[in-house]
């Protein structure tokens, strides 16, 4: 067994382990990146965000065709060719991925491709993807292994019918019934995916609600949508039992639903876990939350003086930009900087038809924490670009701090909200405060137009809605 040695090593090639790597590399330092994969990008290039973000956009071209109809445009039906549409993702993915695989050259960070778990807090068991092992002892680490879906093992049956994001990702084919078990964002993306090929989709959700976390202002604009594109929306339901028929799988619903269904393919969308095992963490000082989190600090550090932790397996929100940005805290951390990670806001999207973003605090959260606040509502109707658009179903909302009038939080549906919740995540970081979203000028006709009016409805003086003056 050949032994080695690096000055810091970073496990997993994701977007927090690629990030930190090259922003060490940029720092002069001698970088190791360890990740099985021929090309960095972890499983948000290859099997999540990237890839599903192809297949939604074609979806949003299917459904917008749809609705040139209302305008006096009609296009005859979509002729699917799932094969050229899965290579295009396909390539989508590829040249990212490439991409990264060039960097990694130019940056002169030694990749392997390989799986890595601590023999102690100073050395790495190495074995690489042809079952080659070796030894690998390190100053510094960063541990990025992510996460992965969790399926409950009633679920866990031999069937190919039976699917996680991963697998419902490649595109196989496209089931006549489908049902998405589970709410949440991973699993109303893909149910929007399969809708505009053809599926009649179900969603079933054991909570009360759709998107759990998610205002339920914004989450009744996106509901209103998906109940005429899914077949149905089943909440406070779940699952009891899923059985392979031989043509199709049989599904038990207890709750609001009560009743027995054969669908062509099932979805499981019901959470994430992180990659915390067989890492060898039994052999440091490393300690776990309940959850299978790593326990860190503010600068991303481990009970191991020298080993950080950064992305998904250190806690939520599991999010890609999230996970790179902590990969910057934690180099800086090792470089020896004074740093922290306390972001104020951290923008989260669902990229639905329409998108659903919130930044900072939620309403829900405020309820929660007993908090005072203040919320205005701009409603898209009477915004001029969505009326242009035929979208006037969105809705931006500011979440105000009553005394100070600091922006707080924010959060939009509709049409490109994931691009327009940038800025709210800039006002809360900055510490803007609704006057001076008020007074910034944004561009006419356009939906961050939107934000604008939000901020004056604060103060009553949305031009293009109108508020009759409270009699004294």
């Amino acid at each position: 067994m050949s032994s080695e040695k690096a000055d810091l090593v970073v496990i997993g090639g994701g977007p927090g382990g690629y990030a930190a790597a090259f922003y060490a590399a940029d720092q002069g330092m001698d970088v190791t990146l360890i990740d099985p994969a021929k090309n960095p990008g972890g499983v948000c290039l290859y099997r999540g965000c990237i890839p599903s973000k192809a297949l939604l956009h074609v979806s949003g071209l299917i459904a917008e065709a749809r609705e040139a109809e209302n305008w006096g445009i009609t296009f005859s039906e979509p002729d699917i060719n799932i094969d050229k549409l899965r290579a295009f993702k396909n390539k989508v993915v590829k040249r990212l991925t490439g991409g990264l695989g060039q960097l990694v050259k130019q940056r002169k960070v030694n990749h392997l491709q390989a799986t890595a778990a601590f023999a102690d807090n100073k050395t790495l068991h190495i074995t690489d993807t042809e079952g080659n092992e070796s030894t690998l002892s390190f100053n510094k680490a960063i541990i990025a292994t992510g996460s992965r879906p969790f399926i409950l093992p009633a679920f866990q049956i031999d069937s190919n019918r039976v699917m996680d994001s991963t697998s419902a990702l490649e595109l196989e084919n496209v089931p006549e019934k489908l049902l998405i078990i589970g709410g949440g964002y991973i699993g109303l993306e893909m149910g929007t995916v399969y809708a505009s090929l053809g599926s009649k989709v179900s969603v079933v959700e054991m909570l009360p609600g759709i998107l759990p976390g998610a205002d339920r202002d914004l989450v009744k604009v996106l509901q209103k949508t998906l109940d005429k594109r899914f077949e149905s929306i089943m909440l406070n339901t779940k699952v009891t039992q899923i059985e392979d028929t031989g043509k199709g799988i049989k599904v038990s619903l207890e709750g609001d639903t009560n009743k027995q269904e054969t669908f062509d393919k099932v979805i499981v969308s019901i959470g994430r876990i992180p990659n915390s095992e067989n890492l060898g963490l039994e052999n440091t000082g490393i300690k776990l939350t309940d959850r299978g989190f790593i326990q860190i600090d503010e600068q991303r550090r481990t009970h191991e003086e020298n080993i950080y932790a950064i992305g998904d397996i250190a806690g939520e929100p599991m999010l890609a930009h999230k996970a790179s940005h902590e990969g910057i805290t934690a180099v800086e951390a090792i470089a020896g900087e004074k740093t922290a990670f306390e972001p104020a806001a951290i923008p989260a999207v669902v990229f639905t038809n329409p998108d659903l973003a919130w930044t900072g605090l939620t309403e829900e959260q405020a309820k929660k924490q007993k908090r005072e606040i203040q919320v205005a509502r701009f409603p898209w109707a009477a915004s001029g670009r969505s009326l242009t658009m035929d979208r006037t179903d969105g809705l931006t909302k500011l979440i105000i701090d009553p005394e100070s009038e600091r922006v707080l939080g924010m959060g939009i549906v509709g049409p490109g909200a994931g691009e327009l919740i940038g800025e709210g995540t800039l006002a809360i970081e900055m510490a803007a405060n609704a006057t001076d979203l008020k007074m910034t000028i944004h561009p006419h006709p356009t939906l961050s137009e939107t934000l604008m009016e939000t901020a004056e409805m604060i103060y009553g003086t949305s031009t293009h809605v109108y508020r009759p003056k409270r009699k004294k």
